[in-house]
């Protein structure tokens, strides 16, 4: 015996004809359009036109959640929270299912749905506001069988759900098509996702959809790189149309700039390389929203002697520290990242006094392997007041940044929000060397920093020294 506790009232199987529309995302023209330009458009609707409307999704939807053409195995949809991936996955799965009529068949006759618990995939993909059902026209809406975990169409298209928490359980069924959802997040995502590619052996072509808010995990990086897989992608802003005004005035003003608000609301992937000295999670638990009185403000530099297309930025970074107690005990507080890309020597230097300024700083310090004397020349003639100290690196980056790592360790350096940039380049920091693109030159600047800072202080107190008796 099953149970159904969804059956609605259907239309005859001809109540409704699906087809694929000549313009896609037409909503947004539409909707630019002036009143009178609307108004022809409704007019020239049926009442049956009118009715469909709201379930011709192609009319609706925005570019990422559509589909790209081409031969390929899995759609990656990759988007931060509320960007309409969930409404993205289940139209998918309805456009694989349905026919051109209630009854027709469509390309797709077994699917999975499998999200991170069966109450996920159950209230989320199945019954969610913009889940399979919800989207589904009443003359094509799938009956729930909950005692087998299964939607049944009209057309006798089925889906099943399934758990990440089980990836034995896709040990024997198979389908010709599948969504998953929030694979980044899922406990066994590798076993799952291995269980499943064995279970997509039916049809002529089987395909498998992903909605995901991106995290740095193997499946997924893995599944990007692969020939086969298609991504679009979106943040939640480009959803915003269907999103309260005060979510994303309050998430974008809290989070804008970290890199939590690029994971969760701009969906980017943001990754760590093997033996990093600094961690995503780790960064993020010292981030501060407020700084207390500060002892001694500091805006370190590591100079770019060129300024061509190709040349380095020059990093420039603004910390400050509170020096009460002991010098173990001292902590420091990274303020603001004025990094400048490309620039010529008056301008990072113009960049540089100009951020001594705006922070009331005490000195200005800079690294001069490359430019010798003529890094503090050219902050001279913009400034001959300013406090300055030389530094001279006599061992690797890496090597330099490993002492400044250990202060992050012990807790002792904290960040203000707003220093993406700086921190991508933190987190591609590595024992063998700096892992990322171009140069490090946020990293550099704040190393100098943070050792003048803290650094030096506490290598001074433990030298030791002589008594005259």
């Amino acid at each position: 015996m099953t149970e159904n506790t969804h059956a609605p009232d259907r239309q005859p199987p001809t109540a409704s004809i699906s087809t694929t529309p000549a313009i896609r995302s037409a909503a947004g023209w539409i909707g630019c359009a002036d009143a009178a330009l609307q108004n022809a458009f409704l007019d020239e609707l049926s009442e049956e036109e009118i009715l469909a409307l709201p379930y011709l999704f192609e009319f609706w939807a925005l570019d990422h959640q559509l589909p790209p053409a081409g031969d390929w195995r899995a759609w990656v949809i990759l988007g931060g929270r509320g960007a309409g991936k969930t409404r993205a996955g289940a139209e998918w799965v309805r456009a694989q299912v349905e026919g051109a009529r209630p009854l027709d068949k469509g390309r797709c006759q077994r699917l999975a749905i499998v999200g991170e618990t069966l109450d996920q995939a159950r209230e989320v993909m199945v019954f969610g506001d913009s889940g399979i059902l919800a989207c589904s026209p009443p003359d094509r809406r799938p009956d729930w069988i909950a005692s087998r975990r299964l939607l049944r169409w009209p057309n006798g298209a089925e889906a099943q759900i399934f758990s990440a928490h089980d990836p034995e359980s896709l040990r024997g069924p198979q389908f010709d098509g599948a969504w998953v959802d929030e694979l980044a997040k899922w406990p066994k995502a590798q076993d799952t996702w291995d269980m499943l590619q064995f279970c997509l052996r039916l049809g002529d072509q089987p395909q498998v959809c992903v909605t995901t808010t991106p995290r740095n995990v193997p499946v997924l990086k893995d599944l990007l790189r692969r020939d086969s897989t298609v991504v679009t992608h979106a943040a939640t802003s480009a959803n915003r149309a269907n999103l309260a005004d005060s979510f994303l005035e309050e998430v974008e003003a809290r989070y804008a700039g970290t890199r939590l608000g690029r994971q969760e609301l701009a969906g980017e992937l943001l990754e760590e390389e093997e033996g990093a000295l600094w961690s995503i999670g780790g960064l993020e638990r010292l981030q501060v929203e407020q700084v207390p009185d500060l002892d001694r403000i500091v805006v370190a530099v590591d100079p770019a002697v060129t300024a061509t297309d190709r040349s380095d930025t020059c990093g420039i970074i603004v910390v400050g520290a509170v020096l009460r107690g002991p010098v173990q005990d001292w902590r420091a507080y990274v303020l603001d990242d004025a990094s400048c890309p490309a620039a010529s020597p008056s301008e990072w230097a113009g960049q540089a006094v100009a951020m001594m300024r705006n922070w009331d700083a005490d000195r200005l310090v800079a690294e001069v392997n490359q430019g010798g004397d003529l890094v503090e020349s050219v902050v001279r003639q913009i400034d001959p007041s300013v406090p300055f100290t030389k530094c001279h690196a006599s061992r690797s980056k890496a090597a330099r940044a490993e002492p400044v790592a250990a202060l992050y360790e012990q807790g002792r350096v904290f960040h203000a929000r707003g220093l993406g940039l700086l921190e991508d380049q933190m987190c591609a920091m590595t024992t063998r060397g700096y892992m990322g693109a171009g140069s490090p030159d946020r990293v550099d600047a704040l190393v100098w920093a943070l050792t003048h800072l803290l650094l030096e202080p506490l290598r001074n107190q433990r030298q030791p020294q002589l008594r005259a008796l």
